[in-house]
């Protein structure tokens, strides 16, 4: 009995050293795959593949000879394949991989790099030449800059929602008004209230506005004030408005990202750089290593 319970607490040991063997190989591994992900080196040539996919591309729109399209389809392969090595070295290099798909980013560049896995024969020819050409979106994905535009747009909806609701109801009682001062002159631009705020659309953007004008000055020569006061209201107020509303977001999208980039926590700690944490789990990998070894 006592041979075999201390046969038990010895493979309970090695169990134990070949958990921690493992858990130092893949750790070791996530740091070596985290470092040529975070790369410099490694972004530039994802992008460099990422706008060479957008050249395939648009060559493939022209009439070309066979041997022509047998190399593009051949970059086009090796596009892909490149694709798919990179997503995975970023998958491996995370450590919480439920975290990696939490990453609205995360889950496009897995959509898209799914996508292009679908052959561009058969059925799904225009699908797989659809998805071929989102591909270029992940440019969004690879460029801090660009997604933060992105991630600053996306979050000023809500706020841009309320000011385009009150400007609708600006289109709204000026139309109701130009169809029913205007209506005789021009139904074609003022026959109803629907009709009226397309024409408003048109005046609203400049085209052909001043025609539109001076055509109902014709018979109302001081209608002049109708349409000056909505360009005012419509291109001048309410367009800063929505400018001043995306810069806002902006702002605040950028300080998030530089708190975050400089690992600034809520409670106001200290600022931990990348290759600090990158050198502290290095050390941790060598006191477990040490640890292992003197056992």
């Amino acid at each position: 009995m006592a041979k075999s319970a201390e046969q038990i607490h010895l493979l309970g040991m090695q169990l134990d050293n070949m958990s921690e063997v493992a858990t130092t190989f893949v750790s070791s591994w996530s740091t070596r795959l985290r470092k040529i992900d975070n790369s410099r080196i490694f972004q530039s040539v994802v992008i460099a593949v990422i706008l060479l996919s957008a050249l395939l591309i648009g060559a493939k729109t022209h009439n070309l000879s066979p041997k022509a399209i047998a190399v593009l389809s051949a970059l086009d392969f090796a596009v892909t394949v490149f694709f798919v090595f990179e997503i995975s070295i970023r998958f491996l290099a995370t450590e919480n991989k439920k975290a990696f798909f939490k990453n609205g980013w995360n889950i496009f560049d897995t959509i898209i790099v799914i996508g292009s896995l679908i052959p561009t024969g058969g059925q799904g020819v225009l699908l797989a030449r659809l998805l071929r050409v989102f591909r270029v979106l992940r440019l969004v994905s690879m460029i801090p800059e660009l997604r933060l535009l992105i991630n600053a747009l996306l979050k000023a909806i809500p706020r841009m929602g309320y000011i385009a609701l009150l400007m609708f109801v600006i289109f709204y009682i000026y139309a109701a008004i130009g169809s029913m001062l205007f209506e005789h002159i021009n139904s074609v631009l003022w026959g109803d209230v629907s009709i009226a705020m397309l024409t408003l659309f048109r005046v609203a953007t400049f085209e052909d506005w001043t025609d539109v004008m001076y055509e109902t000055m014709a018979v109302y020569p001081i209608s002049w004030i109708f349409y000056l006061s909505f360009i005012f209201l419509t291109a001048f107020i309410f367009l800063n408005m929505m400018v001043g509303t995306i810069l806002d977001v902006m702002n605040e999208e950028h300080n998030a990202s530089r708190a975050a980039a400089h690992g600034e926590s809520e409670e106001g700690g200290e600022p931990a750089s990348r290759a600090q944490i990158e050198k502290l789990e290095q050390e941790l990998a060598e006191i477990k290593a040490l640890l292992k070894q003197s056992r």
